[in-house]
């Protein structure tokens, strides 16, 4: 399991009300392509899945990819896992009436439902979990798929020998974005000193080794990777 003390430290910044309210202008900054990597998400779900799939969305809070796939796909129904409270409040406000077709769960994998769900995602999370816990809880994920059901997990991943410029590439593109320089500085300082930051490679094998198959890549933008799987 992932340590108490790391699970507290990812929780009191999702708690924080100020960075609460201002969730969503955050992704936009900091991930290139953040609107298209959500239709592609969808996209890629919809490729295996029917107009009334199910889908288990892990990270949901702020409620910005389930809005996007709710209204992509008009007749998908929704499970929301995340562990901040504060997180999920802000998701069901963000989705309005679409909420009508999201169940939301406070808690991390194991609080989930076991399913069998259509399809999963996981999008700007596993970066918090070391990499036996991303094995554990991408495993946790396939457990609760149906066969052959497709999973889209996008995380920060880019190559660990240049890590240093790789983390200066994002602060720079913060920056570029209209970000603060010095809030830009400290996300930068931020992401090196607590998230499990792992190569694609490394990040694709613990796909497979959650039984996962098929793994490809489909997104890659900077310090940002996605991954299209089957259960």
């Amino acid at each position: 399991m992932q340590s108490e003390a790391a699970s507290r430290e990812m929780l009191s910044h999702f708690s924080n009300p100020d960075a609460v309210k201002h969730y969503a202008e955050g992704p936009r900054r900091f991930v290139p392509g953040f609107a298209d990597l959500h239709r592609m998400t969808s996209i890629l779900l919809a490729e295996h899945t029917a107009r009334d799939a199910r889908v288990l969305v892990l990270g949901a809070g702020g409620g910005l990819e389930l809005k996007s796939m709710a209204q992509a796909e008009p007749g998908w129904t929704f499970v929301g896992v995340d562990p901040a409270p504060a997180m999920v409040r802000l998701a069901e406000h963000t989705l309005g009436p679409l909420g009508e077709r999201v169940q939301f769960h406070e808690g991390f994998i194991d609080d989930a439902p076991d399913g069998p769900f259509d399809a999963a995602t996981c999008l700007l999370t596993l970066h918090f979990l070391n990499a036996d816990e991303r094995r554990r809880t991408a495993s946790e994920i396939h457990r609760r798929l149906r066969p052959g059901a497709p999973f889209v997990a996008a995380h920060s991943s880019f190559p660990q020998g240049a890590r240093a410029q790789w983390l200066s590439r994002y602060a720079a593109y913060a920056i570029a974005s209209g970000a603060d320089p010095e809030m830009a500085s400290g996300a930068r300082a931020a992401v090196d000193a607590n998230l499990s930051l792992l190569s694609p490679d490394q990040d694709a094998q613990i796909l497979r080794e959650a039984g996962f198959k098929n793994v490809e890549l489909f997104y890659a933008a900077f310090t940002w990777r996605g991954w299209i799987a089957y259960a």
